[in-house]
């Protein structure tokens, strides 16, 4: 399988691809500093089987990346989790409802990482 973590912080980064590497399913981990090189390399090196998304980036937030992601019927099967400190009921709502699969709030442990996955890829034990 392969991930693609979009987040402006790249310790922000590393702690979500130290996570996903102790899973041992991912064969690839690509990352992105923001939605616009997201999109880039989702068209140049995919197909991804999930992406990362922060919601706070320069040059393009996350949100809007989503909607990017899912306006594209080429990537249909990509499961999308949003990873983000954004904590407003009304815009978790905007993101599900605009395609994200799942939602992380920031802060977080490699355990809840890993078990958000597992439920969003089916891989509950």
């Amino acid at each position: 399988m392969k991930a693609l973590v979009v987040d402006d912080s790249q310790s922000m980064r590393n702690i979500v691809k130290s996570g996903l590497k102790e899973m041992n399913i991912f064969t690839e981990i690509a990352e992105a500093e923001n939605g616009l090189v997201a999109l880039k390399k989702l068209q140049e090196e995919g197909p991804f089987d999930i992406v990362f998304l922060d919601w706070y980036m320069p040059e393009m937030e996350g949100y809007d990346c989503l909607v990017n992601i899912r306006q594209n019927s080429n990537w249909d099967d990509i499961k999308v989790m949003m990873v983000t400190t954004e904590n407003q009921q009304e815009n978790i709502i905007r993101a599900v409802m605009a395609g994200a699969n799942e939602y992380l709030m920031k802060p977080f442990n490699s355990e809840m990482l890993q078990e958000k996955v597992k439920i969003m890829l089916g891989l509950e034990e």
